[in-house]
């Protein structure tokens, strides 16, 4: 018989822990098990584990006690997500010294401020900071834009209200870039959109950091955009160089989303984690005032 295939290696965590209450009093467990994924387990995970599986309140301070990993096999059910659990997918690429995000526009530049070396000069021994100097423009990695980036007296970063991007009920489009580059209005119909964030994924994001990513990327057309507009999403995400066709001077998309307050995140990553539905979409960026554009952490939360 072939026995090239293998199950991989399970691992469980067997530990003590004591917690201690805010208001007073506290709990103790011993030999307590836990599947895991890999071979090991920060102590802070497994304190976060305990307070929410059994929905503790007021938890003050918290020890793990007698930790060992084992190899044993899972218990729980791969499905079995667990009371409270969720699951965060990264939606965001890097931003990291050197990165050019759009052809034209300068790199982001990452750099020392004060370094650990200079820091000991100005704390006591053993004591030592890094402060960071970042120089980029706001269309850099994975960023959102809203109304003031196109429109002069459109709402900017900071008049825009958080529910505005955090926490949205979204839904992915999937428009392969293999097959289609120009994705009209008919990839959106016969789809629950309405109030929604709308996520088109075609899997351009696969030549990020390459000079093809510039090259015929794939986009939204103009009466796409009007569809979009017309059933009132709250917002508009593409994992491709821009969601506007940019071989010519016109953006069509770009000004009918933001003129009608629908948001735009561009540079999107890893959409094929994602289900069709059943997540929450957050792209926050800071409250900057006199910006229309910044850089953001996607984010999808499946419950």
């Amino acid at each position: 018989m072939n026995d090239t295939h293998r199950d991989p290696v399970q691992h469980r965590v067997r530990f003590d822990f004591e917690i201690e209450f805010t208001n007073g009093g506290g709990i103790q467990g011993q030999d307590f098990r836990l599947d895991i994924d890999g071979d090991d387990i920060a102590d802070s995970a497994l304190v976060d584990y305990i307070v929410r599986d059994l929905r503790l309140l007021m938890v003050g301070q918290a020890r793990i006690l007698n930790k060992a990993v084992i190899v044993e096999a899972h218990k729980r059910k791969a499905d079995a997500a667990g009371p409270g659990r969720r699951i965060y997918v990264d939606l965001s690429h890097t931003i990291e010294d050197g990165l050019v995000t759009y052809p034209g526009l300068p790199a982001a530049r990452v750099c020392d401020y004060l370094s650990r070396e200079a820091s000991r000069e100005v704390y006591e021994a053993g004591t030592e900071f890094h402060i960071a100097r970042i120089e980029m423009v706001a269309n850099t990695g994975t960023y959102l834009d809203c109304p003031f980036h196109r429109y002069e007296h459109g709402h900017d970063l900071a008049q825009i209200e958080a529910e505005a991007f955090a926490d949205l009920d979204g839904i992915v489009v999937r428009a392969d870039h293999r097959e289609v580059k120009a994705i009209d209005a008919s990839w959106f119909r016969d789809k629950e959109i309405r109030g929604r964030a709308v996520l088109v994924h075609t899997g351009w994001d696969a030549h990020w950091a390459d000079p093809s990513y510039a090259v015929g990327h794939p986009f939204l057309t103009e009466d796409a955009a009007v569809y979009l507009r017309d059933c009132g999403v709250k917002l508009v995400g593409i994992d491709s160089m821009n969601i506007d066709d940019t071989c010519g001077r016109a953006r069509p998309v770009h000004s009918t989303l933001l003129g009608a307050d629908i948001l735009i995140v561009e540079h999107l990553r890893n959409l094929a984690a994602l289900p069709d539905e059943g997540f929450a979409f957050s792209a926050i960026p800071p409250k900057v005032r006199g910006a229309g554009t910044f850089p953001v952490r996607a984010l999808a939360r499946l419950d």
